[in-house]
């Protein structure tokens, strides 16, 4: 076992360690109920390059519950991970697409194949929806929490929630689903992204660990970093 707490889980909130997020796991591996060992994305190499949190982790985040008022560790968790510049088929990407301050992921914006359904199941934010984003080809289902819906398009702003979270709320179930666009803070820049400009990234919440790519068509430069927006969502997972 190893009990270096310098280590933080990447923020994926998949639920592999038997809590129901990032967020949890750290409080159980400060109260001695999980080892580094628990996490499956924790290996000794990665241990070696992490660097120390920034911020412990705050209560009520709301990476995990109902009762969210802020949210350090979900964002530092995705900080601190370490990327290595490709993703998990070797391919190389520009950046990795971290959650704006204060939220719990990155926004994915998603149009469901049915935009009607948005309007039908009266799909409001701080809903939970579960659909699979068919029209990229990814096999995975999600889950995200809605953070705006539009009723005209029915294009909906999200944020991706840990699947054993969503085990214990309702969800509604739009079935699949096309990935319009990811909005967020540029990090572990590889080459520095350009409005109008196609880019690889890595969005930090992805669990595959599979390249995608996208075309800006925002950038401004904050304190907190580089923010940016990006549409024509596609996953680039050739072998390299």
């Amino acid at each position: 076992m190893h009990s270096d707490h310098a280590w933080l889980p990447p923020g994926k909130n998949c639920g592999l360690c038997g809590e129901p997020s990032c967020k949890s796991f750290l409080r159980a591996l400060a109260g001695g109920r999980k080892s580094n060992d628990d996490c499956p994305f924790y290996t000794a190499e990665v241990l070696s390059a992490h660097r120390p949190s920034v911020h412990p982790p705050s209560a009520g985040c709301g990476c995990s519950e109902h009762k969210c008022s802020t949210c350090h560790c979900a964002a530092d968790a995705a900080h601190a991970t370490n990327h290595q510049g490709v993703d998990v088929l070797g391919n190389p990407y520009h950046f990795v697409l971290a959650p704006l301050p204060g939220e719990i992921s990155a926004r994915k914006i998603v149009l469901p194949f049915r935009a009607d359904l948005v309007e039908k199941f009266e799909i409001r934010p701080g809903d939970h929806v579960l659909g699979r984003p068919m029209g990229a080809g990814c096999p995975v289902p999600h889950v995200l929490r809605v953070i705006d819906a539009d009723p005209i398009t029915g294009v909906l702003t999200t944020w991706a929630v840990g699947p054993q979270f969503a085990r214990d709320q309702p969800v509604k179930d739009v079935k699949a689903y096309h990935m319009i666009g990811f909005e967020g803070l540029v990090t572990a820049m590889q080459k520095e992204p350009v409005i109008g400009c196609r880019v690889t990234f890595l969005p930090g919440f992805c669990m595959m660990n599979l390249n995608h790519t996208a075309l800006v068509n925002m950038l401004l430069e904050k304190k907190a970093g580089l923010h940016i927006r990006l549409e024509d969502i596609r996953i680039l997972a050739g072998l390299p």
